[in-house]
């Protein structure tokens, strides 16, 4: 009898446990979807703020030769400050009627709200964007075809232009290669659980150039 009650409690216990385990699961779930909700609020409101700042845009790719930086004095791109974060530009992907604002410095509070720069600059043609892999964020880079176009616009009212080379799946420390000056633009996301990064490879297009 005594053993019958013991199994009875741990068989009791388990069912406790797995229950607990079932709701720390959905809390968790809950929680990454509101914070998904919110990232993709606060990047909409945020994008609509910056255009409004950066105004008119042209309605082609910006030559190259034609912006008045000094790449040879690595003079960085103009930001801009909104609500205590400083923002680069907006980076836009037709294909998943993605409009995002992009921080300029990287860190994982603001990747919490948008994209961030991760290296790099569209003047020097290294740029390097990361984001969480939030829906409305970088959730769904890894459905682009290649060729698949995007664009960004600094806080001058430039339109960089960009196709898109193809996409890696990288170590997450696999920094150096990621940093590789081989392309103009790279975009990563973490996948589900943090294991690898989500790479997309860009080169701009003719008129970018």
């Amino acid at each position: 009898m005594a053993n019958k009650e013991r199994q009875g409690s741990r068989f009791n216990i388990l069912i406790i446990l797995g229950l607990l385990l079932v709701a720390a699961a959905l809390c968790l779930t809950a929680y990454n979807f509101i914070s998904a909700q919110r990232a993709g609020d606060a990047a909409e409101a945020t994008v609509g703020e910056l255009m409004e700042q950066i105004g008119p845009v042209a309605q082609t790719p910006v030559d190259m030769e034609a912006i008045q930086y000094s790449v040879e004095a690595e003079m960085d791109m103009p930001q801009t400050e909104l609500d205590g974060r400083y923002y680069l530009g907006v980076l836009s992907i037709p294909a998943l009627n993605l409009e995002l604002p992009v921080q300029s410095t990287w860190s994982y509070p603001n990747l919490r709200v948008s994209p961030c720069r991760y290296a790099g600059s569209a003047y020097t043609k290294d740029l390097v964007i990361a984001a969480h892999n939030y829906p409305r964020h970088f959730g769904n880079l890894k459905t682009l075809p290649e060729g698949t176009l995007a664009t960004f616009t600094d806080l001058n009212g430039n339109v960089f232009q960009y196709k898109l080379l193809g996409t890696e799946i990288l170590d997450p420390y696999a920094i150096d290669y990621m940093l590789s000056e081989d392309y103009d633009m790279t975009l990563f996301t973490c996948t589900i659980g943090g294991q690898t990064r989500v790479t997309l490879r860009f080169q701009m297009t003719d008129g970018g150039e």
